[in-house]
């Protein structure tokens, strides 16, 4: 077992981590920027090094100063959360070569899951079911017509070596293929460097379901069911539940035994997420996360695990702390990103928090950094925390949050936390029938 790891990450998942090593016994490295010397992060691990200036370019992304802080304080580990470089092979790489482990998947995986092409023909490979559409990238607009018209419209575009749904486009007819084509490469080649476009079908109303994997990087693998993550803006999740209310017990078991039975083949290490579109009882692979997710609290909720130190045991060479077998689910969990960010346009909102209480009582949990005074720097992710809660069933969950939410304050800036109590009071968020567009639709519809 490790004696000391850095967390190359701030704010509530940097947190988070250290908590983790706290309970485990082990010390804990804090990195940070200018912006972030009164970070709680800082505070609370047990070393603290500054690493650059407040743009993470020059600090959070820098590799050579997040290894020089490894080589100074000695850790022997690095867990990079989520964000950032956590799906950076290039930086898994390095500190390999530096003798530094990376508490997280080989390089080799994160490059393959990194190029969605790559990813897509792994998955198919693996036995995973896969959306229809092109066998790789598509070069030119002549090939996006003839893919088209194989598959159907409507269709989406989306950039290889994309993200966060910059570099997508959907086109529901010819006549607005070209635009749409030239318009995600054009995309794309702005946010990633990269114009590589593929097309796939595009699916009416499908929700988003996501597979928890885990593995011990020796052919041993498990998942811990699904999260439903369909209540997203611009394609940023802001609602995620676990279990998924339309999920029955036999299409979790089919699909999670697909996904565990491929990471084995991979020999994958670590946390991973297997991310699907469903519709009409059918899942399909849109792409792997090879890190912990954000949302994360809400599987750990409902089977009793700690996702960061089963990261870390793993890491170090132990074998998992559970077979699939020891996985039952208990109850329904919930989980509201609380942003910085003024509603209806989600502008981001930062500054000084003038008061912070947060909520608690049974089944609630809440991953923050904040405190009364902190000044959220505007460097960074609007992301300032994470209302988690766990019910016996999913309407007891419900309930809890909207109590919960209640309790929860935050003064002096604008957060999301009002759009959450508009959501709990719409009959289709009670009822769990939503899907990946349901959100859009509707906030364009209450704010016109």
């Amino acid at each position: 077992m490790f004696d000391k790891i850095l967390i190359a990450n701030r704010g509530e998942i940097a947190l988070r981590v250290i908590r983790a090593c706290q309970e485990m016994g082990i010390k804990s490295v804090a990195v940070h920027s200018t912006a972030d010397a009164d970070a709680m992060h800082v505070r609370m691990a047990d070393e603290s090094v500054c690493i650059g200036p407040a743009p993470s370019s020059e600090s959070y992304l820098s590799k050579a100063a997040i290894i020089s802080a490894c080589e100074i304080t000695g850790a022997q580990a690095v867990h990079p959360g989520y964000g950032f470089l956590s799906e950076n092979a290039a930086f898994a790489q390095a500190l390999e070569d530096h003798g530094i482990t990376f508490i997280g998947p080989s390089a080799e995986h994160i490059r393959i899951m990194g190029d969605k092409i790559t990813a897509k023909d792994t998955a198919k490979a693996l036995g995973i079911p896969v959306v229809p559409g092109s066998d790789g990238g598509v070069p030119d607009f002549e090939t996006a017509k003839r893919v088209a018209q194989e598959i159907g419209y409507p269709v989406i575009i989306k950039a290889t070596a994309g993200g966060g749904g910059r570099g997508m486009k959907v086109a529901k007819s010819v006549e607005e293929l070209e635009i749409a084509f030239r318009t995600a490469r054009s995309e794309a080649k702005a946010a990633f460097g990269n114009d590589e476009v593929y097309m796939e079908k595009y699916l009416q109303r499908p929700r988003h379901i996501e597979i928890q994997v885990f593995g011990d990087g020796k052919g041993g693998a498990v998942h811990l069911g699904e999260r439903d993550c369909s209540l997203q803006r611009r394609h940023q999740k802001v609602f995620e539940e676990a279990p998924g209310p339309v999920i029955t017990p036999k299409l979790r078991a089919e699909i999670g035994g697909i996904c565990a039975n491929a990471m084995q083949k991979l020999k994958y290490i670590g946390a991973g997420t297997i991310e699907f579109l469903y519709e009409d009882g059918k899942f399909y692979f849109i792409e792997m996360n090879t890190r912990l997710q954000v949302e994360h609290p809400v599987t750990e909720g409902i089977f009793g695990v700690d996702l960061v130190r089963e990261q870390i045991r793993v890491a170090s060479g132990m074998d998992l702390s559970f077979t699939q077998n020891d996985l039952e689910i208990n109850g329904h969990a919930i989980e509201v990103r609380i942003n910085a960010e003024k509603i209806p346009n989600f502008s981001p909102c930062p500054g000084r928090i003038t008061q912070f209480h947060a909520p608690g009582g049974l089944g609630v949990r809440m991953d923050s950094a904040i405190y009364d005074g902190y000044r959220i720097p505007p460097y960074y992710d609007s992301l300032i925390g994470k209302l988690i809660v766990h019910g016996r069933d999913r309407p007891e969950a419900l309930s809890r949050l909207k109590r919960a939410l209640s309790e929860l304050i935050i003064d002096g800036i604008d957060t999301s936390i009002p759009l959450f109590h508009m959501l709990l009071a719409e009959p289709d968020i009670q009822n769990g029938e939503y899907n990946i567009h349901w959100l859009e639709k509707w906030l364009a519809e209450r704010f016109a």
